[in-house]
């Protein structure tokens, strides 16, 4: 199914919204508990080389637009190959979750200091490590300097096209695409133009309100990557308080809802995590408070950090909360900054914990966070990331016969 652009009255061409006709509604674990990930997957250095050099404006490797395709070729297979049923392109022609967007709509140019996350502050022996070790980013995070409008679109329909090639190829159950969340562009992409941060806000929305439908209408599950709900409290807004935390973050939810106002809920999940990195994340906001607001997002799947020791005990806080009905979990099953290879077993019972909550139909395996957060750099091995998603399926398909024959 091709996606359809039309002209709007100003003459730029958008994709169509979603409609009836090419609505794709998420697939539930009706008969087995289905796999998926957050998204991103370690690229190669050829890959890595070619987002590079468009980030940094200079001249492509050879067949720079060929690497990138045969690379979402292959991610998509060996995804396929290791079980995992609900695919993504691995975000390979992305330089990161967030800054990609620089290549698609204006307005944002120069580059901005790194914010550490509090828990690192206090810890900047930690911190240097991370940084001699290559876990602080070497990419630009630009700032917004100018308004914001469309700038191009065909980043996205080469990655539309490059995934449903693949997926034609593989023949996974699902395939999603990656879009940031309007708070994450602003987490990380400070305002330099905008009178106020709401203004602000809001015009990263209606830019990235054509990406959004785009990639739904497309035929591909459109997942929001929104870390800056759980993150933005230990960087962004770490000198506020929780009560003003809370409200922020309540305010970045409904200006995202906005931004979906055409998608339908049934074709969106939103992942939301804490920063994916080794740390003492003794600050991270806890799910208790966080969850009431994350639930007000329109995305009927929500995928959050469930495996690492900080917030692994917090099943117990959806046992305890009245979910909406029709919410469908992705709790995360591995561990996405260490290199240990999650037992099968271990996997089974993340899962059924989470079945028992809510029924094993709306829950659906998946990973803390992303393997490939930024181009060049992943804590996780690339060999053992494949193996750690093996063990997933694995552990699904004995969730999947402890849950359908008791």
């Amino acid at each position: 199914m091709k996606s359809r652009c039309y002209a709007n009255e100003s003459g730029a061409i958008e994709f169509a919204a979603p409609t009836a006709s090419n609505v794709v509604f998420m697939k539930h674990s009706t008969d087995r508990i289905l796999t998926t990930h957050v998204g991103s997957l370690p690229r190669s250095q050829a890959v890595t080389d070619v987002v590079f050099a468009r980030e940094q404006g200079k001249p492509e490797p050879p067949d720079g637009a060929g690497v990138i395709t045969r690379a979402v070729e292959e991610v998509v297979r060996r995804q396929v190959d290791a079980g995992i049923d609900v695919v993504s392109d691995g975000e390979m022609s992305k330089i990161s979750y967030a800054t990609y967007i620089r290549e698609r709509i204006t307005g944002f140019d120069g580059d901005t200091p790194r914010e550490p996350g509090l828990d690192l502050i206090e810890f900047p022996r930690l911190m240097k490590k991370l940084a001699d070790t290559g876990a602080t980013a070497k990419y630009r995070r630009p700032r917004c300097v100018g308004p914001i409008a469309t700038k191009s679109l065909e980043p996205l329909r080469t990655d539309i096209d490059n995934l449903r090639k693949a997926v034609e190829a593989a023949k996974p159950t699902e395939a999603f695409m990656n879009a940031a969340s309007p708070g994450v562009i602003a987490l990380f992409q400070p305002n330099d133009y905008y009178p106020t941060q709401d203004a602000y806000l809001e015009a990263v929305a209606e830019a990235m309100r054509i990406e959004y439908e785009g990639i739904a209408a497309s035929g591909i599950l459109l997942q929001i990557d929104a870390p800056d709900l759980g993150m933005g409290r230990h960087t962004m807004y770490k000198n506020r308080s929780v009560e003003e935390y809370l409200r922020l973050a309540a305010m970045h939810v409904e200006v995202l809802n906005h931004a979906l106002r055409n998608v339908p809920a049934s074709q969106a999940r939103m992942h939301v995590c804490w920063g994916n990195y080794e740390g003492p994340h003794h600050h991270d906001i806890p799910m208790e408070l966080l969850l009431p607001v994350v639930l007000k997002a329109k995305p009927q799947a929500l995928l959050f950090e469930a495996a690492n020791p900080r917030h692994a005990h917090e099943w117990t806080v959806f046992r305890d909360t009245k979910l909406p009905d029709d919410k469908i979990l992705i709790p995360g099953v591995l561990s996405s900054t260490t290199n240990y290879v999650e037992h099968p077993l271990l996997v089974a019972e993340r899962i059924c914990r989470f079945a028992d909550i809510v029924g094993r139909e709306r829950v659906i395996a998946g990973t803390d966070c992303g393997f490939g957060t930024f181009a060049g750099f992943g804590p996780v091995d690339p060999d053992i990331t494949y193996m750690k998603l093996g063990a997933m399926a694995e552990g699904a398909r004995i969730a999947s016969k402890r849950l359908w024959t008791r």
